[in-house]
């Protein structure tokens, strides 16, 4: 028997009995009839134009995270090196304040440890396929 699988929006050959006992009653699957197979490539066709215009607000605001560079100050010693490191929560706390962007932390990642006074980088996820690198500098208070 023929189905679409709702959770992936594609057709599958199923036994009957598994399509008819199990996917059908929990509403994983309907059966593909003309009907639903035109209502599954409208569906495809709303999802691809709605992941492009993600896609195209991900590559601007790539673009503009990759030109700046983000100052952040901290308590540090006479040597340079902070007392404790900055975290991915306060590079999203100073990105929303200096450049008005509001980035999740959990997708900002430090490429090392950042315990010392210096220039170093980040890298954020924008897009599931598509990563900005931003400029951290850190200064002494």
């Amino acid at each position: 028997m023929k189905v679409i699988l709702l959770a992936e929006d594609k057709v599958a050959e199923v036994a009957e009995g598994y399509a008819r006992n199990y996917l059908l009653p929990k509403k994983l699957a309907v059966p593909a009839t003309p009907n639903a197979l035109v209502q599954m490539e409208k569906r495809a066709e709303k999802n691809r134009a709605r992941h492009e215009a993600d896609r195209q607000s991900a590559v601007a605001l790539k673009e503009q995270i990759d030109q700046q560079t983000l100052t952040i100050l901290a308590d540090a010693s006479e040597e340079g090196k902070l007392f404790g490191s900055v975290t991915t929560l306060e590079v999203a706390a100073a990105l929303k304040d200096q450049l008005g962007i509001e980035i999740d932390k959990k997708k900002i990642n430090l490429n090392e440890h950042i315990k010392t006074v210096g220039e170093h980088s980040a890298t954020i996820k924008v897009h599931s396929d598509l990563n900005a690198h931003l400029k951290i500098l850190v200064a002494k208070k």
